[in-house]
């Protein structure tokens, strides 16, 4: 007669893979759950929302935009992680006393990523585009946030250590780094130009405004080119421009750099990457 096969209990060793399992969070996840916490303490600290109902407004509308679109496009129900991204950051950086505006810059920022695309990939990020859009076209209506985190300290850091750890976590620290360097170096520079104490060059990076652009805009994996060595360049190129902008007294300065920078990187890489596929492509002549 045959033995009934034995179970044997789960070794000790599975049980922290088991529990690392349960604790873990999709990567997808991470960055919404991230922004939430800089709009939590944002507001609670310094009340930088305009107001929740119009932060709500351009989250519903982004993410009602992106399952319509995404339908229509893609054929399938889109995962909308990013559109929420979208949608809290116009919430967070735009200001204007009318709803409108929140609505109409969540659409323009989703319909870009459909709409302005070449070989498959969207070349801008979009609450950037949505907010520069508005920028450009409605001033008269609407503003850009831009406020310090004062001289609470605290929150910088708690914000820095945690976008840090989630931005290397994602394995995009890198852009960061090269990004916040350059921007340091460049600000006194300025400081040296224009006479202004190097304090209130460099001040504008403690403000919640530059952690959503700096952890969220600039590091965006759909609108970033794909070598590491070109995603460095194109962090340097950002802040040379804004540098340049700032120059001219442009308040926006780290926002268009983007709007102006990041397209002519991603068709750059689109077709560096459009031209090796065909090289490889090519069969070797026999010998």
């Amino acid at each position: 007669m045959s033995q009934p096969a034995m179970t044997t209990p789960a070794s000790a060793a599975d049980k922290p893979a088991r529990w690392k399992s349960i604790l873990s969070l999709d990567n997808r996840f991470v960055p919404p759950v991230f922004i939430t916490l800089i709009l939590l303490i944002g507001h609670l600290t310094f009340g930088i929302l305009e107001s929740y109902q119009k932060t709500l407004l351009a989250i519903g509308t982004s993410m009602l935009a992106e399952l319509i679109l995404g339908r229509i496009f893609l054929h399938k129900w889109p995962h909308l992680a990013s559109a929420y991204i979208t949608g809290i950051s116009v919430g967070i950086l735009l200001r204007s006393p009318a709803f409108w505006p929140y609505a109409l810059c969540s659409l323009l920022a989703i319909t870009s990523k459909y709409v302005l695309r070449v070989k498959g990939r969207h070349i801008w990020n979009p609450s950037n585009f949505g907010i520069c859009v508005m920028l450009f076209l409605a001033s008269e209506a609407v503003a850009s946030l831009s406020i310090q985190w004062g001289n609470n300290l605290g929150t910088m850091v708690v914000i820095w250590l945690l976008g840090s750890a989630i931005i290397w976590r994602l394995r995009r620290f890198h852009i960061c780094a090269v990004y916040i360097a350059s921007f340091i170096v460049l600000a006194f520079l300025r400081a040296w130009i224009t006479g202004d104490p190097w304090q209130s060059e460099i001040s504008p990076i403690t403000g919640p405004e530059y952690q959503l652009f700096i952890f969220f805009m600039i590091t965006d994996p759909k609108t970033t080119v794909r070598s590491k060595t070109g995603q460095c360049i194109v962090a340097f190129l950002v802040a040379v421009v804004e540098f340049l902008l700032r120059l001219d007294q442009n308040i926006y300065a780290p926002l268009y750099a983007l709007f102006i920078v990041g397209p002519v990187a991603m068709l750059i890489d689109i077709w560096r990457n459009s031209r090796h596929a065909t090289a490889s492509s090519v069969p070797l002549n026999a010998s």
